[in-house]
C-alpha cells in the first residue's frame, strides 16, 4: 500500500493571488473572524520569513476546543494505492465529509494478481492457503462469467440495449459494461484497489483516528501512512488523529455485532429477497411551520442538480434495504450526505438471474467455510476479507428528502447499474406511498445505457 498527499499550486490565472499553506490559511481565516480590518491587513501582518510564528499563535486554540480552525485548512488530497476494497469502503464510510473516488469495476478488469498478501491484512497463517485458493476460484468464475456474457452480448446485441445509431466505440463500451456489471459479484472484497479522497485536516484527523481504532493490520498501516502525509501539510494537527477510548470502544462494538452473528448463525449464501424500509419525519415546530406547498418546492427545477425548496429540504427520510450487495454498497456508501450505516454482517448472496456457473455451489460452500473460520479466529474482524462483492448485507441511509430524491434520480438514471436502480426504484415506490404528492416530481429512470 502506498499513500501520497497531493499538493495544490495556484493556476496561472491566480498567480498574483496570495498563496498560503493549509495551516497558514486556517490561521488567517481564524484571525479574519476576530477582526474587522479585512484580509489584506491580516496578510500584511505575517512575517513571511517565519510564517510558522503566525500559525502557532492561532493553532494553540485547537487544544481548547476550537476544532473549527482545523476545518479551514482547505481540501487536502490523499491517494491510497493498493488498499483492499474493504478498506476503501471503510474510508468512505468514516469520511462523511469527503469528496473522492475509487477504482471502478466497470472500467477495470481485475484478476487474482489483486489478491493481497495474507499477512498484510491479518489472515491467520493456518487459514492463508485455504483463503487464497478460495479467492483464486472466485476470480476464475469472474473471468469465465465475463467471457460468457461478453460473447453473448456480441451474438445478441439487443440484450445490451445499445441505442439506435450508436457508434462502434459506444457499442463496445456498453457491451463491456454489460459483462463487467454482471460478473463483478464474484470479485473478492479483499481485492486491491486505489482510492482518492479530499477533505480538510479536521476531517482527515478524525478519519485517521477511526482507522487507527480498527483491529486490522491494513487499517493501522493506512492510518500511520495517512498521518505521516498529513504531517507534511498540517503538522500541528497530527496529534489529534490517534485512537481514543471512545473510537476504540465503538469500533469494537461495531465489528463484534457482525462477528457474533456469524458465530451464532453462520454465513447464509442463498439469495435473500428484497425488502425495503422508508420512513419520513415531517413534524415542524408550531412557531416555524411549513410555508411552502410541496409542488412549489419543485418550481423551476430542471434536473436533479437544480435547487429545491424548503418544503422538501426540511423533511427527514430514513431508507434501508435488507440485502444490498457489496458491489452496490461500494457506490451507495460514497454519497456524502446524511449518515450511512451497515454492520457488514452477511445475510445472503446475490447474482443476477442471467448469471450461471457450474462451480457456483462449490464457490459458495468455500465462502461459507472461510468466512466462518475467519470470524471464529481471535477477534474475528478479518472475516471481511472473505466476503465477495455479491455478499448481501443490510444498509441504511438517513438524510433530508431533497438529497434522497437526488439519490433516486441519480441511481436510476442514465448509465446507472441495474441493481441499484432496482433498490432505489423500490424505495421511491415506498416514499410515494407515504407522500403521494411527490409522484409527479421525481424522475425515476430505467438505468438506460450511457
Amino acid at each position: 500500500m502506498r499513500i501520497i498527499g497531493l499538493g495544490i499550486c495556484p493556476p496561472p490565472g491566480a498567480k498574483n493571488n496570495p498563496a498560503v499553506t493549509p495551516e497558514l490559511l486556517a490561521s488567517c481565516l481564524a484571525r479574519y473572524s476576530r477582526s474587522n480590518k479585512g484580509i489584506d491587513a491580516i496578510l500584511a501582518s505575517i512575517d513571511w520569513n517565519d510564517p510558522d510564528k503566525s500559525v502557532d499563535s492561532i493553532f494553540r486554540f485547537v487544544d481548547y476546543g476550537h476544532a473549527s480552525i482545523a476545518g479551514m485548512t482547505g481540501g487536502i488530497a490523499m491517494v491510497i494505492d493498493g488498499c483492499s476494497m474493504f478498506l476503501a469502503y471503510k474510508l468512505f464510510e468514516l469520511s462523511q465529509y469527503a469528496d473522492g473516488q475509487e477504482c471502478s469495476t466497470r472500467y477495470i478488469k481485475l484478476d487474482k494478481s489483486g489478491i493481497p498478501d495474507p499477512d498484510e491484512i491479518g489472515i491467520p497463517g493456518a487459514l492463508s492457503g485455504e483463503w487464497k485458493e478460495y479467492l483464486s476460484l472466485a476470480f476464475a468464475l469472474y473471468q469465465e462469467t465475463y467471457d460468457t456474457l461478453d460473447t453473448m452480448a456480441r451474438k445478441k446485441p439487443e440484450v445490451v440495449r445499445v441505442p439506435e445509431g450508436a457508434n462502434p466505440k459506444i457499442a463496445d463500451r456498453l457491451r463491456k459494461n454489460f459483462a463487467l456489471d454482471r460478473a463483478r459479484y464474484f470479485i473478492p472484497f479483499a481485492t486491491k484497489t486505489n482510492a482518492a479522497l479530499i477533505m480538510t485536516a479536521r476531517a482527515w484527523a478524525d478519519t485517521i483516528k477511526q482507522l487507527h481504532s480498527l483491529g486490522l493490520p491494513e487499517a493501522r498501516a493506512c492510518a500511520a501512512g495517512l498521518r505521516a502525509e498529513l504531517a507534511k501539510f498540517t503538522p500541528r494537527l497530527t496529534k489529534h488523529s490517534a485512537a481514543d477510548a471512545a473510537s476504540a470502544a465503538q469500533t469494537e462494538q461495531f465489528f463484534m455485532h457482525a462477528v457474533q452473528r456469524i458465530r451464532e448463525h453462520g454465513v447464509p449464501v442463498q439469495r435473500l429477497g428484497d425488502v425495503v424500509h422508508v420512513s419520513v419525519e415531517k413534524k415542524f415546530p408550531p412557531f416555524l411551520p411549513q410555508f411552502q406547498p410541496v409542488e412549489e418546492a419543485f418550481k423551476g427545477k430542471a434536473s436533479r442538480y437544480s435547487s429545491a425548496g424548503t418544503a422538501i429540504r426540511r423533511i427527514l427520510v430514513r431508507a434501508a434495504w435488507n440485502n444490498v450487495g457489496l458491489a452496490e454498497l461500494r457506490d451507495l456508501n460514497r454519497h456524502r450526505t446524511g449518515f450511512r450505516f451497515s454492520p457488514l454482517a452477511p445475510v445472503g448472496f446475490y447474482l443476477p438471474p442471467d448469471v450461471k456457473h457450474g462451480k457456483l455451489a462449490e464457490l459458495l460452500a468455500r465462502k461459507k467455510a472461510v468466512v466462518e473460520k475467519l470470524a471464529s479466529h481471535d477477534g474475528g474482524e478479518a472475516f471481511v476479507y472473505g466476503l465477495l462483492l455479491g455478499t448481501q448485507v443490510a444498509f441504511e441511509h438517513s438524510m433530508h428528502l431533497d438529497k434522497f430524491i437526488y439519490e433516486i434520480e441519480l441511481r436510476t438514471g442514465l448509465g446507472a447499474h441495474f441493481r441499484y436502480a432496482e433498490h432505489l426504484s423500490a424505495a421511491c415506490a415506498e416514499l410515494v406511498k407515504i407522500m403521494p404528492e411527490l409522484a409527479p416530481f421525481i424522475k425515476v429512470g430505467t438505468a438506460e445505457p450511457e
